[in-house]
């Protein structure tokens, strides 16, 4: 997988979320909504790696997680994310619903609408969401 497969995997999983929430199917409109999150943030490592370049080990060791806080950290966005939260209390509330979803809630039978939708929300927001602060990084 490449930047470019990330990127439109990102994109797809939130449309998915979308339809799904639309449609009452909150667990999976849940799943979806982070886990765009998490596309997102590995097409943001990606674009640390150079064409032809031998990958660096332990860089691609800690990028194969879920955890969308370790995420970050990898993709070295932790100082840049705090100074844009510092300016932004939109997105800073915002990272504060994304920053917790864990991939295990694909095993979740019960999520509430409410839940699924405030991260959602906090995912495709245009101006201050989770994704679009990272489409300007990735």
């Amino acid at each position: 997988m490449n930047r470019r497969d990330f990127q439109q995997l990102a994109r797809l999983r939130l449309r998915e979320a979308r339809v799904l929430l639309a449609s009452g199917c909150h667990e999976g409109a849940y799943y979806l909504a982070g886990y765009s999150v998490e596309c997102a943030l590995k097409a943001c490592i990606a674009k640390q790696t150079r064409r032809f370049d031998f990958p660096d080990k332990e860089l691609a060791n800690k990028s194969y997680t879920h955890n969308l806080r370790e995420l970050v950290k990898v993709a070295a966005l932790e100082p840049v994310l705090a100074k844009e939260m510092r300016s932004n209390k939109d997105l800073r509330t915002n990272w504060a619903v994304v920053r917790d979803w864990s991939e295990n809630t694909r095993y979740q039978t019960t999520v509430l609408n409410k839940t699924a939708r405030n991260l959602y929300s906090a995912v495709a927001s245009r101006k201050n969401g989770v994704l679009a602060w990272l489409k300007k990084q990735w």
